[in-house]
Formats: structure tokens, sequence, C-alpha cells
């Protein structure tokens, strides 16, 4: 089994199987502390206007991801069902740049 880290997984493009859809970079990561285990993956959506205003972000449960290529993450998401993703464009304090 390979390891990895998170900046390297932060590194990787997420592309939806369903449409092929690039989705994007995450930009991070959702962690339950007790038991140490990944439960998201935070993605940015499209920013409003020129790259300025509040962009939709993207919650992925770990459940949806099918698998990692070299420079990707694969993930299943129906595009009903990557709606029902969104956080609310709610801004998050970005722990990647």
């Amino acid at each position: 089994m390979k390891c990895t880290t998170v900046s390297e997984l932060a590194s990787m493009e997420v592309i939806n199987l369903c449409d092929g859809a690039r989705l994007g970079y995450p930009c991070d990561f959702e962690l339950s502390v007790p038991d140490g285990k990944l439960i998201s993956i935070i993605v940015p959506g499209e920013s409003g206007g020129l790259g300025f205003g509040k962009g939709k972000e993207y919650k992925i449960p770990w459940c949806k991801v099918e698998c990692f290529g070299d420079d990707t993450i694969l993930v299943r998401l129906p595009p009903d069902e990557l709606c029902s993703c969104e956080c609310g464009g709610k801004r998050r304090r970005r722990m990647f740049k």
C-alpha cells in the first residue's frame, strides 16, 4: 500500500468519472479526529467574475472517491449529487494556497 501526504493529495486534480468534469484541486480536507479517518475532500468551485467573489465549494464524501492516479483523484458523483455536496459557498480558512 502506497502512503501519501496531504500536500501530495492537494496537488492532484479531482476528476468526476460520471461526466468527465474537472472539479479542481483540493483546498481542504475534513478529518474525524477521534479515529483519524478522512471524511471528505473540499474542492473550490468556480468563483464569480474575474476570480473575485464568493465561489462555491464542494464537499466530496470520501466514499465517492474511486481511485488515485499519479496526479489525479477520480470520483464518481452524478451531477445531481454534486449539487447536494455543495458547502453553500461558506468561506473557510484555506489549508493550502
